[in-house]
């Protein structure tokens, strides 16, 4: 994870980014290992703390999910980004982002735990 994802694309965006970027990641294994937390630190890269069984915060995971069931229902699977872009309801993705306030609240009522999402 480390070699083939923080060091060549994280820290590049990081820097480009510049002050303020937070790195927003799950608890996964490779994410915690000491050996990535130990690179994000000497590189000045900081992380969003996030509670060890809830991954329930992440807007991603949901679209891809949607992104699975509209390929899926297609005639024919997109060939193109553009074409995926196209296949993905534009006012899903923007409910899950709107979303966010609610589903960090409950995260921090159910104490980290899991929620419905």
């Amino acid at each position: 994870y480390r070699d083939e994802i923080l060091r060549p694309l994280v820290r590049p965006y990081a820097g480009a980014v510049g002050p303020g970027f937070l790195l927003m990641q799950d608890s996964a294994r490779p994410h915690v290992a000491g050996v990535c937390q130990q690179f994000l630190q000497d590189k000045g890269i900081d992380a969003m703390d996030w509670p060890a069984r809830s991954p329930d915060l992440n807007p991603i995971e949901h679209i891809w999910d949607i992104m699975s069931r509209s390929i899926h229902q297609c005639n024919v699977a997109p060939q193109t980004v553009q074409e995926l872009a196209d296949a993905l309801v534009q006012e899903t993705i923007r409910h899950l982002i709107r979303s966010m306030p609610r589903r960090c609240r409950e995260v921090i009522q159910a104490r980290g735990g899991h929620t419905h999402y």
